[in-house]
């Protein structure tokens, strides 16, 4: 969620309850609903925020989401609270998949990337392929590096004990690490992250890398292209336990 005191957005609200309680707890008016994709975790509580608040619906041009909404492909722009967010097709996760960009919201941008990437990760490969997953991962790794990354599941320790298999001498990583269990040990979020930060310790952003390119040889030796070195770390992840 985003707010100004009177006024809210959120994005990708899988259930309309914890949206309705903190709406009524701020006092704030519900004027705009962002969804990245159609899955019912982030739909699920679309239809009755749309009826209870009469928000406004943004969501990908090509994907089932409930109507009225405003369907978007890339390059258009939407207004919410004041803030000018920019859309970017990303499929891979889904083939619609889209997200929001925001180049200065609160003083620093933001991006609001669905399951398209994660902190230390990023989403299955549910419906696009692995060449349309780097290619928009590339996309969102080009943004600034502080812009902060506003994903949509709290999968980071999950990640970071794969990243830390794929790259296990990279110090940036181990030290992100620390501080994440240490936030979780506290309830805290480790959200959002940063383009830098995960440009330091995604290994879906660094499969390029020869360190990685080299771990994901030990999974797949026949990995050799950047595509298939990708698909490959994608399949080690899978697989991880």
């Amino acid at each position: 969620m985003v707010h100004d005191g009177q006024r809210a957005l959120v994005v990708d609200p899988g259930d309309a309850q914890p949206v309705t309680q903190i709406l009524q707890q701020l006092k704030l008016q519900l004027v705009a609903i962002l969804v990245t994709h159609h899955h019912a975790d982030h739909i699920g509580g679309v239809d009755e925020l749309r009826d209870a608040t009469g928000a406004e619906v943004y969501g990908p041009a090509g994907e089932d989401i409930p109507e009225p909404l405003k369907r978007l492909v890339a390059s258009d722009k939407i207004q919410a609270l004041g803030f000018e967010f920019s859309v970017f097709d990303v499929p891979g996760h889904t083939a619609g998949h889209i997200a929001y960009f925001c180049e200065n919201l609160d003083g620093k941008p933001l991006l609001f990337c669905g399951d398209t990437l994660f902190s230390a990760g990023c989403g299955r490969l549910f419906e696009g392929t692995p060449a349309q997953m780097l290619a928009s991962l590339d996309q969102l790794a080009a943004l600034p590096g502080n812009t902060r990354v506003c994903c949509t599941h709290e999968y980071t320790l999950s990640n970071l004990r794969f990243a830390k298999a794929v790259e296990p001498a990279n110090q940036a990583l181990l030290d992100y690490t620390h501080e994440c269990e240490a936030k979780r040990a506290r309830n805290v979020p480790t959200l959002p992250s940063s383009i830098a930060q995960e440009l330091a310790i995604n290994p879906f952003l660094r499969s390029r890398k020869p360190e990685v390119i080299a771990a994901v040889q030990t999974f797949n030796l026949a990995a050799k292209d950047e595509i298939a070195l990708f698909a490959s770390l994608r399949e080690w992840k899978n697989q991880f336990k």
